[in-house]
């Protein structure tokens, strides 16, 4: 190839944006399952946690219905979710959450096996040693008080040294920016905001391997919904190198809600979404995933 003719063609690989988009880190669709159940307590899903390279799943519902599931792949499709069992998520007195107390959003769950659930409506964060165990509710900072009765809590992650990290869905900073709020065992503390770009908002979250943290956003018009996945490095109080991997036309998924970010038996990271369909009979329960860059 001549040296004329090569300039020529990056010049114009570089207006058509091939160049740049080669460079652009992007996640790809791998599946979407539609999750049937004929139960009335099925549905409402708003968090999701998966292990054993996909095998194992972890769901909770907005109604405070926790439950365990085994998933059948085919490749890298979904071929079936085989739920295996189901618990009432329980207050600190011991009696099944409901109503707005039980407004369940968040979980995450560390290795030893014990589950954090973050609830909106009434603010808060609540330990649990296992499934059957009684609430443990973290102290709660007054800023907690202040949050929108309807879009505080629904994010919860833990990170590598096993502090957590809870946002907001409606409420910003007096600049308009999301605050995250970390535990670190002892105290609450508010080390950091993220940006708020356009009219997603926050509903899920997750350390992936990888370390970093995701954040999974929805945007909602009478169409239907938009699905964006942005995330950062973490340094000390410190948020770096932020990466839109994902922002979905409307329609294209349902009301995903809850993030899991894992790697499979191939090394690939990968992102689970679930939906929450609201109980609705037009939408759907709908189990996403999408390979991403490392």
């Amino acid at each position: 190839m001549c040296r004329r003719f090569a300039i020529q063609l990056i010049a114009a690989l570089l207006l058509t944006g091939s160049v740049e988009a080669a460079e652009v880190k992007q996640a790809n669709q791998l599946n979407s399952f539609v999750w049937r159940h004929s139960a009335d307590w099925f549905g409402g899903f708003s968090a999701v946690h998966f292990s054993e390279y996909g095998q194992n799943m972890i769901a909770l519902s907005d109604r405070s219905i926790l439950l365990h599931a085994r998933i059948q792949r085919d490749g890298d499709q979904i071929a079936q979710i085989q739920i295996t069992e189901r618990w009432p998520v329980l207050s600190s007195t011991g009696r099944p959450l409901s109503g707005s107390t039980g407004d369940s959003e968040g979980i995450a769950v560390t290795p030893n096996g014990t589950y954090y659930i973050s609830f909106e409506a009434v603010h808060r964060v609540a330990q649990y040693a296992n499934p059957d165990a009684k609430a443990q509710v973290l102290p709660r900072p007054k800023v907690f008080d202040d949050l929108n009765l309807n879009g505080s809590l629904e994010a919860l992650a833990i990170d590598h040294q096993g502090q957590l990290y809870t946002l907001p869905e409606k409420s910003r900073t007096k600049q308009g920016d999301i605050p995250v709020y970390r535990w670190d065992g002892q105290a609450w503390s508010t080390p950091f905001v993220l940006p708020q770009r356009g009219k997603f908002l926050p509903v899920s979250a997750d350390f992936g391997p990888d370390g970093r943290l995701y954040v999974l956003e929805r945007s909602f018009v009478l169409t239907g919904f938009r699905t964006r996945l942005r995330r950062w490095r973490i340094e000390g109080d410190v948020v770096k190198a932020e990466e839109t991997l994902l922002t979905t036309s409307t329609g294209t998924h349902d009301n995903l809600e809850g993030l899991s970010v894992w790697r499979d038996d191939r090394g690939r990271l990968r992102a689970t979404m679930i939906s929450d369909d609201n109980f609705l009979a037009l939408q759907r329960t709908e189990v996403v995933e999408y390979v991403l860059p490392d």
